[in-house]
């Protein structure tokens, strides 16, 4: 039987979602091990002057304990 645990993070990127998705996994691996998935909870922008500046997006990681 494996037991996981969630952890939310908040990660952002001036190219767009998708990449603010790959910064957030990417820096959640360096410490976190077994990542088996995540679910993008919220999605935001920054807008300075009219024009969008930054993605933002809000996850939930999870990883199985060992």
């Amino acid at each position: 039987m494996a037991v996981a645990r969630v952890t939310e993070i908040r990660a952002s990127s001036p190219e767009g979602f998708r990449e603010a998705v790959e910064e957030g996994v990417e820096r959640a691996a360096r410490t976190l091990r077994n990542i088996t998935g995540l679910e993008v909870v919220k999605k935001r922008v920054k807008v300075e002057r009219g024009l969008i500046v930054e993605y933002r997006v809000d996850m939930k990681v999870v990883f199985v304990l060992e």
